[in-house]
């Protein structure tokens, strides 16, 4: 900046430079609240794009406030589960798969820390771990609880996007065949039934 120049004031957020020579960012929510860009920058200009899109979404409506997913998942999916007014028998179902497959996984991370990549990784892990059933109720009941997420704002897209994950695929129960039968009813009519 030449002497006697003064700073140029940006019309949307503030950028400013650290010792280091990296470049931060900042800017006031429509709340008024101040938040700072997660990450430094090498440039100026990658700063000020990084700002320019901020400005867009909070224009468009898109923005989300980068802190409102930092709700611990425990805490969610129990509160999810009791906002539902299920019937027992699927509360009871809803809490053993949290209990036993979700929550070890995911139940210590905020909500907007789960990743598409971890959701796989632990969807594998499952899959080796118990069989394709509960893996596909699991993974239904985590998309449902991350899709209420979505709804509620707290993250920009549901982290659950493996097609047909969800899908059971149980093996078809034996029929009995009509010599079967004759052979079962034999057996009672011998026994006195």
């Amino acid at each position: 900046m030449a002497k006697g120049q003064k700073p140029t004031r940006r019309r949307f957020g503030a950028i400013r430079q650290y010792r280091s020579g990296r470049w931060t960012a900042s800017y006031h929510d429509p709340s008024g609240k101040l938040h700072r860009s997660p990450d430094t920058f090498a440039t100026k200009s990658d700063a000020a794009v990084w700002l320019s899109q901020v400005e867009a979404d909070i224009t468009r409506g898109d923005w989300l406030d980068p802190d409102a997913g930092a709700v611990n998942f425990k805490e969610y999916a129990l509160r999810w589960v009791e906002e539902r007014g299920v019937r027992p028998t699927t509360d009871e179902l809803y809490r053993r798969l949290l209990r036993l497959h979700i929550l070890p996984a995911f139940g210590h991370r905020d909500v907007d820390e789960i990743t598409p990549p971890m959701v796989r990784t632990w969807r594998t892990e499952r899959l080796t771990a118990t069989g394709a059933t509960t893996v596909a109720k699991s993974y239904r009941l985590l998309k449902a609880i991350t899709q209420t997420a979505v709804d509620d704002e707290l993250i920009r897209r549901n982290p659950c996007r493996i097609a047909g994950a969800g899908k059971e695929d149980p093996d078809e129960r034996p029929t009995a065949t009509v010599e079967q039968v004759d052979a079962l009813a034999d057996a009672m009519d011998r026994a006195g039934a």
